[in-house]
Order: C-alpha cells, then structure tokens, then sequence
C-alpha cells in the first residue's frame, strides 16, 4: 500500500494548485530559519483546509480535553510562551503530528490505543517539542521555498483524495494528513531532541515518564504484526532501538511518580467508543463492556450514548443515571443529560439543567455549546441569540459560535444578522468567496436597523477589498 507514496503525492499537486493556499511570501528561507508569523500563516490555511475536511472531528468535548491535555503540557515546556492548537482527526490508524504554526493533530485511534493518559501526554509531549524547538522550520530553512509550498499543497491534495475516489488510492497510500511529515524528514537528531525535551515536558507538567518508553515499545513491538503495514506514527517517527533505550534511561533517572488518569480520559474514550461503526455494534460492545466493569462510569456513560444514538433515548437515560451513582458531577454527564431530555421532547428540562451545569462548570466551553443548542430547539432563541452575541464579542475566532447564533438569528427571522454571522463563519473556514457572499445576501435582507446594515456594508467592503489584493498576489 506505501508503493510510490512520493510519486503519488506529486501527481496530486499538479491538480491542486500551490495559490489555492493563498501561502505568505516566504522570504529567502534557504539563507535562514522559516519566520515564526509565515510559519504560523502556513499552519493557518492548512489547519482551514482540514476542518474542513469530513474526517476532521468536529466534537467539541473531545477537542476541548486533548487541548486542555496539551495546553497542560505546553505550558510546562521550555516554552510556553510559543502557541500551540490541537485538533482530532477521526482516523483509527495510531498517529499523531505536528503542523506549521504550532497545529498538533492526533488521530481517534491513537487517543483509543493509548493504556494511560500518561501515555497520550507523552505523544503529545513529543509533539509539543518538535513545535517549541522549531523542527520545521529548521528543516525547510535548509531546502528552498518551493519545498515548503509543495509540502503545503500536498496535505491538502491528500485531504481532497478523501472525496474523490480518482484519487483516494493516493491519499490513503501517502498515509493520509499525518504522513506528510515524512517528506519533511525528521532527522534521528530531532527525534532524539523531541523525545528528550518530551520526556522533560512530561515530568515538569505531572506525569508519569514511563508513559513514553512504555508506549513507543508497544509501537515497536507492532511492528512485527503489522509488517510492512506498520502504524502511521512509525512511518512518519523513525523509531529505533536506541531511541527506546535511551528514553528508558532517562527515564530511569527521573522521581517514579504514579498518575491516575483524569476523568476526562475515560469519558472521552468512551464518547469515541460510542460513535464507532454502527449503532447498534457500539451498543453491543459497550454493553459487554459494561458486564465486566459494572462500577466504571465511563463505560456506563458510554453505554448510555450508544444507546442515545440508537433512538433508544428512555434507556440512555436509565443508563446515564447509573453512571451519577458511580461518579463525581462532570459537564460529560451533564451534557449529555441535555441531548437526552432534548430527544425526548424536553426542551425546557434541558434548558434548566445546562443552566444549572454552566454554573457548577463555568470553564467548560462545552456547556456554552450545550445551552445554547438547547436555547435554540428548546424554544429559547431569542436568550441564545443575546448570550451567544456577548460571548462572540470575547472569542470572535470561535466557529461553533457563529455557526450557533447563526442558527439562532435564523430561528427569530433575523435574515440580515443571521448572513452576517454566517459570513464570519465562513471566513474562519478559509472561505473568502462565500462569506462574501453572505454579506451581500445580509445586505439585501433588508431587516436590520441603521447600524446593522452599516455594520454589514463595512464589513463587505473590508472583505471586498481583502480579496482584491489576494487576487493581485497571485498574479505576482
């Protein structure tokens, strides 16, 4: 299956054209490092392109724990001041990588395959490192600006081969997204470099190091079942026997501490559980599962989502009740209560007990998603749309919150400030075009106040302007 992965690639880049990145001027990155702002420009348009992508995972708790996790780690590194994002690509293979501008990617498999969340945090750790050390930019600062334009057009041709089964044979043979890393060749030096910094990271941040060694020997060890079909991660992390050797003597050298996994792990686990394969095969699992180790609440809560995704919401619920004898409060639980009492016609209950959760939890961002779906089906449009506009104003660069007081505005009738927000989100998934287009339906609509139509007049014409001047670049 890996037969001519370069070949391949290559012939994708000649249908996917380098401009369609609308990639910064690189300046003379062959006499020097790539810049911090082009790298992170880069990250930008890449990291647009995979959310956009079906197989980006668009699960907000799921998100918001591995960048809990990961901001966790990051900011024990070296350098915390350097910004790192982190998003999840539903993937069964076991990968993980790091993109330009600070953009770490990790694969549902791998989260899956993970025995600890000291083993997650030691991947995510080893990712962080190739981020603050500068790995990327270093290796291209040594090739030419072509080079890095290629590497750019090639992952997203690889994302567009899941759509278009002419070249989905390509994609899957380059080893999707992730295995892009792979043309940028990571040397042995900075493997060695990210495992030491890792492995350092993951102390300081208070857990435990023998999740490193501990899972990189099972990878290796997967090696010989795989084959030739090793795991995504081997192909794109070169993993040597010395490189074990050495982390297990650091390792070895460092305070032994024992780390109990955070909730979140189990339950977010369990979440990626439930949404496997069918329904009703998820239901079955979870429920053998749950046979076995009665007093885990995660698998009962999994169970219960399993079931929710079945239509069998009046179980779900039975099953989720079971899991609050067994745990502590949780947004998990609490969001999922939500989804339930919304699927059984309970608008209002639902309502009340998000309200209720945002109170316990204020920083769970989750629970801000919740209620405001809630507030919209429930019959509350008119409270999600004035909560929604103020956090807006605070996390413009939020897309789920645009998409929602989207829906929000169109539930009250608000054409103009329903295409208004739309147009914002529009723009944060890389779509100058359509956001454009969304203003000028704005405009049209004809339902907004003096300062609303000037708003969207001003903002039209900012947007206007910004892709006359992509236009121009491109003819440069």
């Amino acid at each position: 299956m890996m037969r001519r992965p370069l070949a391949l690639l290559l012939s994708l880049v000649l249908a996917f054209p380098v401009h369609a990145l609308d990639l910064p001027d690189l300046g003379d990155v062959a006499a020097s490092e790539l810049s911090p702002a082009a790298e992170r420009s880069i990250g930008e348009q890449i990291i647009r392109e995979i959310r956009r992508d079906a197989a980006y995972l668009d699960d907000p708790e799921i998100e918001e724990y591995v960048g809990r996790l990961g901001h966790r780690l990051a900011a024990a590194s070296g350098s915390p001041a350097q910004g790192v994002d982190f998003f999840v690509v539903r993937d069964a293979t076991l990968n993980a990588f790091a993109l330009p501008g600070g953009y770490i990617g990790i694969h549902t498999g791998l989260l899956l395959a993970a025995q600890s969340e000291s083993e997650l945090a030691s991947v995510l750790g080893h990712e962080i490192a190739h981020v603050t050390q500068r790995h990327i930019a270093q290796i291209v600062g040594k090739q030419s600006q072509s080079a890095m334009l290629m590497v750019a057009s090639l992952l997203v041709a690889v994302l567009a081969a899941r759509s278009n089964s002419q070249v989905s044979e390509a994609a899957i043979a380059a080893g999707q997204a992730g295995a892009i890393q792979s043309q940028l060749g990571y040397t042995r030096a900075f493997e060695r470099e990210a495992d030491r910094v890792g492995l350092e990271t993951l102390e300081a941040a208070g857990f435990d190091v023998r999740g490193m060694p501990g899972f990189f020997e099972r990878l290796q060890r997967a090696i010989r079942v795989y084959e030739n079909n090793a795991p995504a991660y081997l192909r794109t992390h070169p993993l040597t026997t010395e490189r074990i050797a050495d982390m297990e003597n650091r390792v070895a050298s460092m305070r032994y501490r024992q780390v109990p996994d955070s909730p979140g792990f189990a339950y977010a686990r369990a979440k990626l559980r439930a949404g496997n394969g069918s329904a009703t095969d998820a239901v079955r699992e979870l429920e053998d599962q749950v046979a076995r180790h009665a007093q885990d609440p995660a698998l009962t809560y999994g169970l219960a989502r399993a079931l929710l995704r079945a239509g069998r919401a009046e179980e779900a619920a039975q099953r989720l009740e079971a899991a609050r004898t067994l745990a502590e409060p949780s947004p998990w639980l609490e969001t999922l209560a939500g989804e339930i009492r919304l699927a059984r016609g309970e608008g209002a209950a639902a309502i009340r007990g998000l309200e209720a959760a945002r109170e316990r939890f204020p920083d769970s961002r989750s629970l801000i998603y919740a209620l405001a779906e809630a507030r919209i089906v429930g019959g509350e449009p008119a409270q999600a749309e004035r909560e929604l506009r103020q956090t807006v104003a605070r996390r413009s660069d939020d897309a789920r919150l645009w998409r929602l007081l989207s829906r929000a505005n169109a539930a009250l009738g608000q054409r103009t400030a329903q295409h208004r927000a739309q147009a914002e989100l529009y723009l944060l998934q890389g779509s100058l075009p359509a956001a454009i287009e969304q203003l000028e339906i704005a405009r049209r609509a004809g339902d907004g106040d003096f300062y609303a139509q000037s708003a969207v007049d001003a903002r039209l014409r900012e947007l206007q302007q910004r892709l006359r001047e992509e236009r121009r670049e491109r003819l440069h």
